[in-house]
């Protein structure tokens, strides 16, 4: 990532050193999981989808122990390898939107707040800005050779609400905690490093 690009990591020192920990990013390009894998600093093993496996970088992903997951169905042995990424104090990576799109965090998956609330993790926002922006002439489909390319690092926080349940209504509660976290992180990104984000959306507090 950095040869071909130029990164600007912003925040990696909020990344807990050691423990687990889950970074949870938003997702408009495919360069946004191996920007996160390759500048973060701890080793990251993101929850990749099963047919990227299939191609010719199947045999690094499994190097790199990254976690396969069909997103056709419950895959238990997907959930059961991140939450083992946890268990042993390592980094999972997750995007919470479950695949790419706005990368404005307006619809999150419940996967995210299971493995918080499961592994009481804390969870560090991460905003990627700037893969989407502009793309290469030389490359089709890819930001610019030797473009920047923000990675924006937020502050870690608790998903759950500190009583330990593990209820249905305790992991929508946790998704909201999440969504508002995660969105709000995404604008003060956008305002450090001058980079255009979503704003359609909006997250409407309760009450």
């Amino acid at each position: 990532m950095r040869g071909l690009w130029k990164p600007r990591v912003l925040g990696a020192w909020r990344v807990p050193a050691t423990g687990p920990v889950i970074l949870a990013g938003n997702h408009v390009h495919n360069l946004d999981g191996p920007m996160i894998i390759g500048t973060a600093p701890r080793p990251v093993h993101f929850l990749v989808k099963s047919e990227a496996f299939a191609g010719p970088f199947g045999p690094l992903l499994r190097a790199l122990g990254q976690v396969e997951v069909n997103r056709e169905s419950a895959d238990r042995a997907a959930v059961t390898g991140a939450l083992r990424v946890l268990a042993q104090g390592g980094v999972l990576g997750i995007f919470p939107e479950g695949s790419r799109g706005e990368g404005d965090f307006a619809e999150l998956r419940s996967g995210l707040a299971y493995f918080a609330l499961r592994s009481a993790a804390p969870v560090v926002p991460v905003a990627v800005l700037g893969s989407k922006e502009r793309r290469s002439r030389a490359l089709p489909g890819l930001p610019p050779l030797r473009g920047r390319i923000d990675v924006v690092y937020g502050e870690p926080f608790r998903a759950g609400d500190g009583s330990g349940r593990r209820t249905r209504a305790a992991l929508d509660d946790a998704t909201r905690r999440i969504q508002r976290r995660l969105t709000a992180h995404l604008e003060e990104a956008g305002c450090r490093t001058g980079r255009r984000v979503p704003t359609d959306f909006a997250y409407q507090d309760e009450g």
